[in-house]
């Protein structure tokens, strides 16, 4: 081997070492900065607000299951642009949640009840994992729901998500039902039945934060989505649930008292 020969075996090993070193580098601060955003998890609503919580994280959502009712009190996630165009299909096999302790739903309960096997996180927003979209079919994410409501207006709001994701680059969006004391149920295990559903989203434009709710009685009907309109406020003190508290407090307390619909492309 030449002089010259070693001397551009050297080169080559050097320019190597330094793209390699620069790559973990870049990877290194990317999983960081993925890593913040995951630790303040902006769209979990505040521990403690519901009763019989049982906080629980999975790939796609957070949910706090209320064993007593076997339904979600809320669920919460992200979603962004990226995941708005995921292309993984859409499963159908509807589990009992296995990291939920004590009484859950079974898919019988919902067998000639009436109602629908409503998702709370919709499984088309969870086309970006084939684990998140199996989880999303966990009956801790599911509702008993009016069948007009969930293939009509409910579903109408959902893709209306993932449209404001593509948009927004990324929403921040909490969703649940609202029990009455005096609820009736489905099935064996006692499924509760929700006399409302709600739904709210934040997201951040720059230095300006935005919201937007909506309130829907689970019965049929087909309304322009501006009707089921609501403020974060007026939500907080239907549900009980605490929305966004990791907000600063002078953020959290202007961006949920008001309602900018001209922000929000519907």
């Amino acid at each position: 081997m030449t002089p010259k020969t070693k001397k551009l075996i050297l080169i080559f090993i050097f320019i190597v070492s330094v793209t390699v070193t620069a790559y973990k580098e870049f990877v290194a601060k990317s999983v960081a900065s993925v890593d913040v955003v995951h630790i303040q998890n902006i769209e979990l609503p505040k521990e403690g607000c519901t009763e019989n919580e049982q906080i629980i994280h999975h790939t796609g959502y957070s949910v706090s299951y209320n064993q007593e009712w076997c339904i979600p009190n809320w669920v919460a996630y992200e979603l962004t642009s990226d995941e708005a165009l995921g292309e993984v299909p859409r499963g159908n096999d509807f589990v009992p949640d296995p990291d939920v302790k004590g009484r859950t739903a079974t898919t019988n309960d919902y067998k000639h009840s009436g109602y629908d096997r409503g998702h709370m996180a919709p499984a088309a927003d969870m086309k970006w994992s084939k684990i998140a979209m199996d989880e999303s079919f966990y009956m801790s994410n599911i509702c008993p729901q009016n069948k007009n409501l969930n293939k009509g207006d409910w579903k109408e709001l959902e893709e209306l998500g993932r449209e404001w994701a593509l948009l927004y680059n990324s929403v921040y969006i909490v969703c649940g039902p609202i029990v009455d004391t005096n609820y009736k149920t489905i099935g064996e295990n006692g499924v509760a039945i929700p006399k409302a559903f709600f739904k709210v989203f934040l997201r951040k434009t720059n230095d300006s934060w935005e919201s937007i709710g909506f309130l829907f009685d689970n019965k049929a009907g087909n309304k322009d989505l501006k009707t089921y309109l609501k403020t974060i406020d007026e939500i907080e003190a239907i549900s009980n649930i605490d929305f966004f508290p990791l907000l600063p407090d002078d953020i959290e307390n202007d961006v949920e008292n008001r309602l900018n619909i001209s922000e929000w492309k519907m």
